[in-house]
C-alpha cells in the first residue's frame, strides 16, 4: 500500500516538475481518488418505545469515507474537497387507521420543481458539514497532499401516537412508512473561482416499514415489518452533475413541511417550512 501511494503521490505531481515556470493548476486528471467506500450499517431499524407522547425509529447509518491526493495548490488560491449530499425522493407517511395520515414532504420535489434539496447541515452550504466531511488546502502547497474525508448519515425521529391536530391523547397510530432517496457527491471546490470537480457519485436510498397496534401496551405496540437490512450504496462508475437546488438554501430539513391528510376533508398545514 505505500509503494502504492507513493506511485499515486508522484503522478499527481506531474506537470509541475518538469515546467521552468512550475506554475501548478488543480485538474480533474491530476487529482487522485485512490480509495472510496460506502456503506449502510447491516442492522435493522430500532424501534423505541419508551415515550407515551412519540415513538421513536433509529435506521442504521449510511457512511461513506474516500481517499484523495491532491496535486500542489498554486498561490493565490484555496481547494476544498468533501462531500455535498441532495435528497432526491421522499415518502413519509404516518398513517392512523381511517381516519388519515399525516406526512413530512419537500413540496419542491412533490411538484417537480427541483431533482434535487441540499442535505447541508444548513450552516456549511453547499457541504454536508465541516468537521470529517471536508478538507481545505490554501496555497501556495509545493508538494501532493494527501487527505481523507467522510460522513454518516441516519434518521432519528419522533411521531405521534396520537393523532397530530387532535387534542386527544389516545393512541391512534398504526403504521409508519418512509423511502428516501440521496445522491452523495465527493466534489473538490475552489475557493476562489468557485470551480466544482466531481469526482464521484453514490447514490442510495433509506426505507422503513413499522406496523403499529395503538391498542396494545405501551412498548410493544411496534413491528418492524418488511426488509430487515437495506440495500447498499450505488457507487457510480461515471459522475453525476449537481442540479443547482442541492447546493444552497433551503436545506431539506428547514424546507420539509408536515401535512395531514385526512381521509376526509382538505389537507392542513400542520408544521410549515422555516
Amino acid at each position: 500500500m505505500r509503494a502504492a501511494l507513493t506511485l499515486l503521490l508522484a503522478a499527481a505531481a506531474m506537470g509541475c516538475i518538469q515546467s521552468i515556470a512550475c506554475k501548478p493548476r488543480v485538474r480533474r486528471e491530476n487529482i487522485v481518488v485512490y480509495e472510496v467506500s460506502a456503506s449502510i450499517d447491516q442492522s435493522p431499524t430500532a424501534v423505541e418505545e419508551s415515550s407515551p407522547i412519540v415513538l421513536r425509529y433509529k435506521t442504521p447509518y449510511f457512511r461513506a469515507s474516500a481517499g484523495i491526493v491532491m496535486p500542489p495548490v498554486p498561490r493565490n488560491e484555496s481547494w476544498t474537497v468533501g462531500w455535498i449530499q441532495a435528497c432526491t425522493q421522499m415518502e413519509f407517511y404516518n398513517s392512523y387507521g381511517d381516519i388519515g395520515m399525516s406526512s413530512w414532504e419537500l413540496p419542491e420535489l412533490r411538484e417537480g420543481r427541483a431533482k434535487a434539496i441540499s442535505d447541508s447541515d444548513g450552516v456549511s452550504y453547499p457541504w454536508y458539514g465541516n468537521t470529517t466531511e471536508t478538507v481545505t488546502l490554501t496555497g501556495p502547497t509545493h508538494k501532493p497532499s494527501r487527505l481523507t474525508v467522510s460522513m454518516n448519515d441516519n434518521f432519528y425521529p419522533s411521531v405521534t401516537w396520537a393523532v397530530p391536530v387532535s387534542n386527544s391523547n389516545t393512541p391512534m397510530l398504526t403504521h409508519i412508512t418512509r423511502d428516501q432517496s440521496f445522491v452523495t457527491w465527493l466534489v473538490a471546490l475552489n475557493g476562489v473561482t468557485k470551480e466544482r470537480i466531481i469526482l464521484q457519485t453514490v447514490r442510495w436510498r433509506m426505507r422503513v416499514d413499522i406496523a403499529v397496534d395503538p391498542s396494545r401496551p405501551l412498548g410493544s405496540r411496534a413491528t418492524l415489518v418488511g426488509r430487515q437490512h437495506q440495500e447498499q450504496p450505488n457507487i457510480l462508475n461515471n459522475p453525476e452533475s449537481i442540479p443547482p437546488n442541492a447546493l444552497g438554501r433551503p436545506n431539506a430539513n428547514d424546507a420539509q413541511v408536515l401535512m395531514w391528510r385526512p381521509r376526509k376533508g382538505p389537507p392542513l398545514v400542520v408544521i410549515p417550512p422555516k
